[in-house]
């Protein structure tokens, strides 16, 4: 179970710092495996120095640079900025790193014959400005002595992680932690706001529960919503999902996802248009 201090504050109203919430947390018995902040994919991004650019053999529009991103040995990338030259303070990503621009994900690539590990990165692709025409240009009486260091500072809160044994459920969710530390004294649990939501349709999908042996869901409740429109999450979400350490996906599964981490309520969407006849409710089978 994964939440940070910040969220379980949305529920708790207490006083205490970081760290003695950390050791109350152990007292009521819920073990804290760690707690540290998460990996972001921005932590890919370095602060690097462009010790030599050449002219590309096979493009005259392209120059391979070899380029210092902290480590024993200097990586060659290749780069169509026409600002791409020695001794200049840049931000490189290397393979794997995802450009906020685009969502590209990058990977060791052979371009016009000469293979090259990452890129040089604009202003643009950095969603920095609208600036596209040459790769970032730092000042090097800011940046000179962080090369190698990450360009993005992770401002992200650090996460608790929480083994929760099989008899305590009720913890499986922010607010259950909450209500725990409250009863242990820790600070006071917050009040909810009920809303009372009309439906005014009906449920034309038929949902049925199997009676397999040993089953495993006795109560399927479902709930027809129409007229949906599935876009990217508001930052506030996104926001909570990448806190601990998950990628959003799209507002429908997010806000799903957030909903069980919070009130231990898991809960799964379904694209109505895609079921044919209904939903059967089964253990799961061995293929």
């Amino acid at each position: 179970m994964k939440f940070t201090i910040g969220w379980l504050k949305e529920h708790l109203d207490t006083k205490l710092k970081d760290n003695q919430i950390i050791e109350k947390l152990t007292d009521v018995g819920l073990e804290v495996e760690s707690f540290e902040k998460v990996s972001s994919d921005l932590d890919n991004f370095k602060v690097a120095k462009i010790i030599n650019a050449e002219q590309h053999p096979n493009a005259d529009k392209l120059k391979v640079c070899d380029v210092d991103i902290g480590e024993q040995n200097t990586v060659k990338v290749v780069c169509g900025a026409p600002n791409a030259k020695k001794d200049l303070l840049t931000v490189y990503a290397g393979p794997g790193s995802v450009i906020p621009k685009n969502n590209m994900k990058l990977t060791v690539s052979k371009i016009r014959g000469v293979t090259s590990y990452g890129m040089l990165c604009s202003e643009s692709e950095l969603n920095l400005s609208d600036e596209s025409d040459g790769i970032t240009e730092l000042k090097s009486n800011k940046y000179s002595d962080k090369v190698g260091k990450n360009f993005f500072k992770n401002n992200t809160e650090k996460v608790i992680d929480l083994s929760i044994t099989p008899n305590r459920p009720d913890c499986l969710g922010v607010r259950g932690v909450a209500r725990d530390l409250a009863a242990a004294g820790v600070g006071k649990l917050k009040n909810t706001s009920n809303i009372k939501i009309k439906n005014s349709g009906s449920q034309k999908i038929k949902v049925s529960i199997t009676k397999d042996k040993n089953q495993g869901c006795t109560v399927f409740g479902s709930c027809l919503i129409k007229d949906v429109s599935n876009k990217e999450s508001p930052k506030w979400l996104k926001d909570k999902i990448m806190s601990l350490g998950q990628k959003p996906i799209s507002a429908i599964v997010d806000i799903t996802n957030y909903v069980m981490l919070d009130l231990n309520r898991p809960l799964h969407a379904y694209d109505a248009d895609k079921i044919d006849n209904e939903i059967i409710v089964r253990n799961s089978k061995k293929r």
